[in-house]
């Protein structure tokens, strides 16, 4: 009955919205520009990217590791664990994340060929460093998805006091047991966390003018941690280039299209002049 209701709650978490209608993202330059150890955000569109986007305040509700290609690896020991988890061509581009319903998996980048992604690169990253980032991925692979922790962050939006005991989270209790679950940016903390490289670390001031650097429980990390991260380098590819504009004034606002009637409330028609309001709160 447990392992029922389980399954039943996965299937209606990951129930998503459709695509929509225009991409975001320019996957073309994407697949050409990253590089192995960038962290690929994704603007989910499950429910539990809903609740994960709730939390974190966040349009970012998923994070997938990049890793290259399979002859990308060096060592021969990670080539044949990849290949016991991966059946494949060696030329595929390759991310691994931890999915609910799917666990730590390794899947082609084009699975998300048509959705909003953002590359987070870690700053100053050795090549020694990164292999050492995804030989701990690879070993992570089969691992079980944590869906307890999605809830147990979830509880922190509403004040201990209002929850019955038993609901509270058990988000710092020891749990020997549940090791080897995991969520999408906790696996990628922990991977990064092991070779001492921080995403958004505590800080501590003392006396003075001095401070101290704490690493942050992995299980708090969430997707949008690497965008906020000042160690790590953001790279944008919109599917629409406005740079090759030279002035904001010249980008094409209007076209020959006809927008509906519930489009026409969300868009500026040209030559109309902003609330003088508005152009004061955006600035």
């Amino acid at each position: 009955m447990i392992n029922w209701t389980r399954k039943r709650l996965v299937r209606w978490l990951q129930k998503k919205r459709p695509l929509p209608s225009t991409p975001l993202s320019d996957f073309e330059r994407i697949r050409h520009e990253v590089k192995p150890c960038d962290v690929i955000l994704v603007e989910g569109r499950s429910r539990v990217s809903e609740v994960i986007k709730l939390i974190t305040q966040s349009s970012w509700s998923h994070a997938a590791l990049y890793i290259g290609r399979l002859h990308d690896l060096e060592d021969p020991l990670l080539k044949d664990l990849l290949r016991h988890h991966y059946i494949g061509t060696a030329d595929k581009q390759l991310i691994i994340e931890s999915e609910l319903g799917l666990g730590t998996v390794v899947r082609p980048l084009t699975t998300y060929e048509s959705e909003h992604l953002r590359i987070c690169r870690p700053r100053n990253l050795g090549f020694h460093d990164s292999q050492q980032v995804i030989a701990y991925a690879i070993g992570r692979l089969g691992s079980a998805y944590d869906v307890r922790q999605i809830f147990d962050l979830a509880r922190f939006l509403f004040p201990w006091w209002i929850l019955p005991r038993r609901w509270r989270s058990s988000l710092f209790k020891s749990n020997p047991g549940a090791s080897t679950h995991t969520v999408c940016s906790t696996m990628i903390a922990e991977a990064f966390g092991s070779i001492q490289f921080p995403i958004l670390p505590l800080v501590k001031r003392l006396e003075g003018d001095r401070y101290k650097l704490y690493m942050r429980n992995p299980k708090l990390c969430t997707p949008s941690d690497f965008d906020y991260s000042p160690y790590f380098d953001i790279i944008k590819y919109p599917f629409l280039d406005f740079h090759q504009y030279a002035d904001q004034r010249l980008l094409p606002w209007s076209g020959a299209g006809e927008l509906s009637e519930d489009e026409r409330a969300l868009y500026v028609s040209a030559g109309a002049t902003l609330p003088v309001e508005t152009v004061i709160d955006e600035a």
